[in-house]
């Protein structure tokens, strides 16, 4: 199932919901009764010292925490925001944040009567409650609203600073529960049950309602006399098509739907080719090729994008990037739709661009191709760690819970050579090249960075403890672009960038683990792909009528060594300078 289907049926959202309050339940009771008294959970000991350590600033700041997660509170936001939505034609959110919240207190009453657990020994800062401490309400409902709050501003605004606002949400339902286990209200098992609560029902509602409406491609809207068809939508001359799609992400019902988009815009029905696992669809390409296929749909995800990219690079056939996988980078950099029917309309609608490719080489890695980005230390770790189950759950949200394992990963040293300039050497937690520049939920890893100029961007993250990894999240929010060993993250431009690290670390090409090595070469290749993006009638002309890089020479051969100062001119933007050494 694609996470596009939205899981509809009733017998499916009452499994998931009484799994939830079967597994609730069984915790509670664990805790609470130990089978044969062979586990003494032994909570009372924090809250005890909590207790102990009370001051009147932090029992005032406990009380507003505490209060922003009390019933009435919760009630009135979640009604405002709802309202909010509704007014602005938005009822599935609305939905989500009304549900998420209903489901959690729903299972919170039922759970707490059945585990019946007594609340810690302490002085109580709240009085008696009727309920019980297992789990804990506050923080459930806590979770649901502001964590569903999160989701929303990451999703729905734009610009970077939703970044921050998601977070600031996310933060909420800690402060809530540490408030709660302040003032003597909770175990620590019971806010943390609490939380799983609140976040099991966030998505058990996403998954029960329906996928967002869109327009069903084999029944297009009749355009109005005053106002023609696009002339993309209806081609003179149908193309012959393949899709190239992954099994695994890309269901039959999917395929039906994608096919018909094809046929509702005047094409010919697509060849469809299933890729292989071991190539990730390289080998369904050629044969797309062999075929005669003029336009490839690559259906899946990076993995399955780059595949069909590097088979077509320099040949004059299009690619269209149809998003089913996790991450999407290519995708979300090209500015097409997350979701797969409405990503290949806009493509079939719009126009043709030319952009770049990377060639990867290293020790024990052959050479291949990458589209967005490659690199080395803590982001190819994540990825590996990252299980394909997870992913598909959950999403690019999967990384993160590998990302906090590897927080406390020790810097490492690396040499990087870019071009001919001389090599630095930096102590790094991890080394980003990229084609493109923005990350899932719109972080700006790589702020100078475009798929078409010619040049790949490096990113080395360096930040010094704690205090460092706050300024390098700050320096993602604000695009501060320091030099120098001590930024956090140093940027550099290059046409040809070489890693070498001191040992053997991860590595990764286009969220694929490629394997551990020391050393990791980036080549890029100019306008060697054309693809399919959304129309922009602000932009230049179609590019489609430039002559094919076939036929030119490679200009990354051509490629001179970097300036001292690391100019470089960047087409339709100011010149950026960065100091390499």
């Amino acid at each position: 199932m694609t996470r596009t289907q939205g899981w509809t049926a009733p017998l499916g959202v009452l499994a998931a919901v009484a799994g939830q309050g079967t597994v609730l339940v069984a915790a509670g009771l664990l805790v609470t009764h130990p089978p044969g008294g062979w586990w003494d959970p032994a909570e009372d000991g924090l809250v005890a010292r909590l207790a102990d350590h009370r001051t009147a600033a932090l029992t005032t700041a406990s009380s507003w925490l505490s209060g922003l997660a009390f019933t009435p509170a919760i009630v009135t936001v979640t009604a405002a925001v709802a309202l909010l939505l509704l007014l602005r034609h938005q009822p599935r959110p609305a939905a989500l944040l009304a549900g998420a919240v209903a489901l959690q207190a729903a299972l919170f009453v039922t759970v707490a009567h059945l585990v019946d657990r007594a609340r810690p020994d302490v002085v109580r800062l709240d009085g008696a409650l009727p309920t019980s401490s297992f789990p804990s309400g506050h923080v459930g409902a806590a979770t649901a609203l502001y964590g569903g709050l999160g989701l929303l501003a990451l999703h729905r605004l734009r610009g970077r600073w939703r970044i921050l606002l998601c977070a600031l949400a996310w933060t909420v339902p800690l402060l809530v529960a540490a408030s709660r286990l302040y003032r003597g209200m909770h175990h620590p098992t019971d806010v943390l049950a609490g939380g799983l609560n609140g976040a099991a029902a966030l998505w058990v509602v996403a998954r029960a309602l329906p996928a967002r409406a869109h327009r069903d491609p084999a029944a297009p809207v009749a355009a109005s006399p005053a106002v023609p068809a696009p002339a993309a939508a209806s081609p003179a001359v149908p193309l012959p098509v393949a899709l190239v799609y992954n099994p695994v992400t890309v269901d039959d019902a999917l395929l039906e739907r994608l096919c018909a988009v094809l046929t509702a815009h005047g094409h010919r029905p697509p060849r469809r080719l299933p890729g292989a696992a071991e190539d990730s669809g390289r080998a369904a390409a050629e044969r797309a090729l062999a075929g005669g296929a003029r336009l490839v749909a690559a259906c899946g995800g990076d993995g399955t994008v780059t595949a069909c990219a590097e088979a077509l690079a320099g040949t004059g056939v299009t690619l269209a990037v149809v998003p089913c996988g996790t991450g999407n980078l290519l995708a979300r950099n090209l500015g097409l739709p997350t979701d797969p029917e409405a990503a290949l309309a806009a493509a079939l609608t719009g126009r043709t661009r030319r952009i770049d490719l990377m060639r990867a080489e290293g020790d024990g890695l052959p050479a291949r191709a990458a589209a967005t980005m490659a690199g080395m230390g803590l982001d190819a770790a994540v990825m590996s760690d990252t299980g394909r189950a997870l992913k598909r759950r959950l999403g690019w949200p999967a990384y993160l819970l590998a990302g906090a394992r590897h927080l406390g990963d020790r810097r490492f040293a690396l040499t990087v050579a870019v071009d001919g300039a001389e090599p630095v050497h930096r102590q790094v937690r991890a080394a980003v090249v990229g084609n493109v520049g923005t990350l899932q939920g719109g972080v700006r890893l790589l702020p100078a960075a475009a798929p078409d100029d010619g040049l790949l961007d490096l990113v080395l993250v360096q930040p010094h403890g704690p205090r460092g990894w706050g300024q390098a999240l700050l320096a993602l929010l604000t695009g501060d672009r320091r030099p120098g060993p001590d930024a956090p993250l140093e940027h550099f431009p290059g046409r040809r960038i070489t890693l070498t690290a001191d040992r053997a670390h991860p590595r990764q090409c286009d969220g694929d683990p490629v394997g551990e090595g020391r050393a990791l070469t980036l080549t890029v290749r100019p306008a060697a792909l054309r693809v399919r993006v959304p129309a922009d009638p602000a932009e230049q002309p179609d590019p489609a009528e430039q002559p094919d890089p076939a036929e030119q020479p490679d200009l990354a051969e051509q490629a001179q060594p970097i300036r001292s100062a690391g100019q470089y001119d960047r087409p339709g933007r100011a010149a950026v300078r960065r100091e390499v050494a």
